[in-house]
């Protein structure tokens, strides 16, 4: 089967959100005209592990425009944007997505596209790449290389370098200035707002909004619900990013002193169990909780589960919990991205440059031979994405002077 989504009659409203992105994208479109006349993919099949979105799509018919054959399958159960991949299969693409997937059904589509053997990949999030490694190792004698897309993938890709577990060489794509510095922060902090205020359309002015984790997606966070008059309280088990929290103007404290105060509170760290039993224990009825880190485990869902009498889904992508003793609290996309299940993502602006990244990216390790290990992107692509980015915002910014560039090479110069 050369695509598994939920309704293939999705694809004309699909065609049009795709159109959008197009539209928004600038700078991958441009970069979708140079490969349309070098064709840099030629004969390298590309597999996805990434979020089906309008945006996704304008990556995966960049790469094609480029020469590559794909793959794709989502990278949480709940982000796929089921007229997208329908647009998608429509258009011959190996598609393997559909909003609402069960865990055996999610790794299936994972497997669907391993089996098309690629030579490159793109996870978010690290699961194919660990599939590969645990259950299709011999696909590694072919695979050339990896892009990662996430905080949490790089985490798991690092882990396995040095636990001298990973078999091919990643870029990590989530790391470059272009990427972590706008879409981690700008674009999740608009995203995320947009997700919290579809499936509650609470006032975010007045409240006491919590925040665990102040990495690139936090601190974006922060600065949206900060905009919209929120009382932003921050906690975190770095003490850099904390004093630094503080000097940006919020309230940083442990989870256990923010619970009893907390309103709405939204983890962003990559870890685990960062709300728990302790902490629900303490806050007040009516509290929101959700997630905008990669995986579902952050608020623990089975300490929920285990203090609640009674469940019902109040609102699309919210679920009231009845606690045993009467207090009622809120959980939003099932503790899953909520940027993603209860919105559309990323704004397609700022996925441009991600995305640029991606398509950079696997035009450069289809060019080159690289060592077995998580490898930085090269600044030579990080500054022309930048570059392109202003170019199509109509910004010019000054050059050094051949003067300049003497001074700064030079350590003959003093006072």
């Amino acid at each position: 089967m050369t695509y598994k989504v939920k309704d293939i009659n999705l694809a004309e409203q699909g065609k049009k959100k795709i159109k959008w992105a197009e539209d928004h994208m600038p700078v991958l479109m441009e970069i979708r005209k140079e490969f349309e006349e070098t064709k840099p993919l030629e004969g390298i099949t590309v597999g996805f592990a990434l979020h089906v979105t309008k945006e996704t799509a304008v990556l995966v018919k960049t790469l094609i425009a480029g020469g590559a054959d794909v793959a794709i399958a989502g990278c949480n159960p709940l982000s796929t944007q089921d007229d997208v991949a329908a647009a998608l299969a429509s258009e011959g693409v190996k598609v393997y997505a559909w909003r609402g997937l069960n865990n055996e059904e999610y790794y299936e589509c994972i497997k669907n596209v391993l089996d098309h053997e690629p030579d490159i990949t793109i996870d978010d999030g690290c699961d194919l790449i660990t599939v590969v490694h645990k259950e299709r190792p011999e696909l590694l004698k072919k695979l050339k290389g990896g892009c990662e897309e996430t905080t949490t993938g790089i985490i798991r890709l690092k882990a396995m370098e040095e636990d001298n577990a990973l078999k091919y060489p990643i870029l990590a794509v989530n790391d470059a200035m272009t990427k972590h510095f706008f879409d981690n922060r700008y674009g999740t902090g608009q995203s995320t707002i947009d997700g919290i205020l579809r499936a509650t359309s609470v006032l975010i002015a007045g409240k006491n909004f919590v925040i665990a984790g102040y990495g690139w997606c936090g601190r974006g966070l922060a600065m949206r619900a900060s905009g919209m008059g929120a009382n932003v309280i921050i906690t975190e088990i770095d003490p850099v990013k904390a004093l630094e929290a503080r000097m940006d103007g919020y309230r940083v404290m442990t989870m256990e002193d923010a619970a009893p105060i907390g309103d709405i509170f939204i983890t962003a760290t990559g870890n685990l169990n960062v709300i728990r039993k302790e902490h629900i224990e303490k806050m007040k009825s009516g509290a929101i909780l959700g997630n905008t880190g990669h995986f579902n485990n952050e608020v623990c869902l089975p300490d929920i589960e285990a203090l609640s009498a009674k469940k019902e889904t109040i609102r699309a992508n919210t679920e009231e919990y009845t606690l045993k003793d009467g207090r009622t609290i809120y959980l939003l996309a099932e503790g899953r991205l909520v940027n993603l299940a209860s919105a559309e993502g990323h704004p397609s602006e700022v996925m441009d440059m991600s995305f640029a990244n991606q398509s950079l990216g696997v035009k450069y390790l289809a060019e080159n031979e690289l060592e077995v290990k998580v490898h930085d992107m090269p600044c030579e692509i990080d500054w022309r994405v930048a570059k392109l980015k202003l170019k199509t915002m109509g910004i010019t910014i000054d050059e050094l002077t051949e003067e300049q560039k003497e001074y700064l090479s030079s350590w003959e110069h003093g006072t």
